[in-house]
């Protein structure tokens, strides 16, 4: 199975120390946001957890540290840098702050383990096409050969961002059309395989591949580890990435993010960062009396009928 540290939260920038207690230890809880009641206990050790994925803006304060999970686990890392600045992401560092992280990061890792992601892709009147192509073929420039891929998605218009970002343009089909174009080009200009993420679009003639952007077949190559083949759902609509396991929580993310998808408000999850305890084996609170507490379904995706797989 692949345990997820970032899709709830960005645990990598403000929970690292509690994240590396929790491997150091080898279990977590993690609370169900539709059931809060129930509570899964996973195990985080090598025999159990195929593959340990992150996804971050900011790997800095996890990197004194990071071998403690790589020496240990098969992992991926999503890294997160877009093209806004403090007026959408205000708690995030700047570009070439991101992307100098991004090179440290690879020394330890190797590019083969990191995809660059540039999303969401939004418009404002101060983030136009025409700047999202400037800002991009400068990322790209700089992060030529230093990364394994680029993942993008388009923004989802759910109802909270209308609240939370009035000054949002409607993107439409000419303008995601525009887009792709440019991105596909400015990709292929400097080698980096670029891919979209969740959506039934088709840019394969910009030179886009379609795909999810965890899959098995990503994970084994950049590791040097075989899975199964497996069937599956994804994980949510038009999905194509092979199903993980967050350990992190909602709402508990102070980066500020306006378009944000996982707080209810940033002032709440200002408050639940401030009230994390990095000794408790849970992200936020604690296990209850009338918690249902379960262990998780841990079934192996690696592919053992290899000789090499099972010396692993």
């Amino acid at each position: 199975m692949i345990i997820n540290t970032g899709g709830r939260t960005d645990t990598v920038h403000y929970y690292s120390e509690w994240l590396l207690q929790r491997f150091k230890e080898g279990f977590v809880y993690s609370r169900n946001p539709l059931f809060p009641d129930k509570v899964t206990r996973w195990s985080l050790t090598p025999s159990t957890v195929d593959c340990v994925l992150f996804c971050s803006k900011n790997y800095a304060p996890i990197l004194p540290r990071l071998h403690e999970i790589t020496d240990r686990f098969n992992t991926f890392f999503h890294y997160t840098i877009t093209a806004y600045g403090k007026d959408i992401e205000p708690h995030v560092p700047d570009i070439d702050t991101s992307i100098d992280t991004l090179f440290k990061l690879e020394k330890i890792v190797g590019k083969g383990r990191i995809a660059w992601r540039y999303d969401p892709v939004l418009l404002t009147k101060k983030y136009t096409i025409q700047q999202h192509l400037i800002t991009f073929a400068h990322m790209a420039a700089r992060l030529s050969g230093h990364v394994d891929r680029c993942i993008f998605s388009f923004v989802e218009m759910y109802t909270k961002l209308q609240f939370n970002m009035s000054e949002l343009l409607i993107l439409t089909e000419e303008d995601m059309e525009e887009l792709a174009r440019g991105l596909g080009q400015i990709a292929a200009k400097y080698r980096i395989p670029i891919q979209t993420c969740a959506t039934k679009r088709d840019y394969t003639r910009f030179g886009i591949s379609p795909s999810g952007c965890v899959t098995l077949d990503m994970l084994g190559k950049a590791n040097g580890v075989k899975f199964r083949d497996l069937k599956h759902n994804g994980m949510r609509r038009d999905c194509r990435c092979m199903v993980s396991h967050d350990i992190g929580a909602y709402n508990t993310c102070p980066a500020g993010c306006r378009y944000c998808y996982a707080n209810q408000n940033p002032k709440s999850a200002e408050e639940n960062f401030k009230k994390h305890d990095p000794s408790k084996p849970i992200l936020l609170g604690d296990i209850t009396e009338g918690d249902e507490v379960t262990f998780g379904n841990q079934k192996s995706f690696l592919d053992f009928s290899d000789a090499q797989m099972m010396l692993f």
